[in-house]
């Protein structure tokens, strides 16, 4: 397989999967969609602050040690 085939490929798993996203917005209540709007908003935020929190820091530790214990 060709990077050309390869990309084609990928590129339409990603279409596929925004026209499935259109698809399940359109369904959504007003309030579904504030609701959904506020879990993307804070997850944003918890990636953002993960790296920059001790407690981030303590979870990258523990996760890091977990690799090399296996």
């Amino acid at each position: 397989m060709g990077l050309k085939e390869f990309f084609g490929r990928w590129r339409k798993g990603e279409d596929e999967r925004a026209v499935e996203r259109a698809e399940e917005e359109s369904r959504m209540t007003p309030a579904d969609r504030d609701l959904d709007e506020e879990d993307y908003e804070a997850h944003k935020e918890d990636i953002r602050t993960a790296g920059t929190s001790y407690a981030g820091f303590d979870a990258a530790d523990v996760a890091r040690n977990e690799l090399d214990d296996h």
